[in-house]
């Protein structure tokens, strides 16, 4: 797929960009970006993406830098979509266990209880979370922001081994 319009993208920058620095900081993107949900991008990706993309070391991404970071981001939403196979909007234990092994990582059970049981506290402990009912399970879904921070974070431990 390719990339929209330059001229759109520069649109697109220059609103992201509020405080007209002509780069945009992790809490400028954050605001911009959507996980599907009406909660905020997770500040762990977010930081994550900006560190990635950030060839100078300013802590912010220049138009030039958001090219490529808008790439990567539509890239990651396409194979998301992919692995959501009941157009949830979110995925699964088991579709995030389809995607990382189709990604070639084979992981054991343990890991994905030990992974679910992270996001779980994860969501339980954000201020705005729903609480599952008296006896009622909370079935961990992964939305799009942290699918990214998840298989990058792999990737990483993967490359240090």
């Amino acid at each position: 797929m390719s990339l929209p319009d330059r001229n759109f993208l520069m649109q697109l920058f220059r609103k992201v960009d509020r405080d007209g620095s002509g780069s945009i900081n992790a809490h400028e993107l954050q605001a911009a970006l959507s996980n599907g949900t009406w909660t905020p991008f997770n500040p762990e990706t977010v930081r994550m993406m900006i560190g990635m993309f950030d060839r100078d070391n300013s802590a912010t991404i220049d138009f030039e830098e958001f090219l490529s970071l808008w790439k990567y981001i539509d890239d990651w939403q396409r194979c998301f979509k992919s692995f959501d196979r009941d157009n949830s909007g979110s995925i699964d234990r088991n579709e995030l266990k389809l995607a990382l092994t189709a990604f070639g990582y084979r992981l054991s059970d343990q890991f994905f209880n030990t992974l679910m049981g992270y996001l779980q506290f994860k969501a339980n402990s954000a201020s705005n979370a729903p609480k599952p009912g008296v006896g009622q399970p909370f079935e961990s879904k992964i939305l799009f922001d942290d699918f990214i921070f998840i298989c990058i974070k792999i990737q990483v431990k993967y490359v240090e081994f």
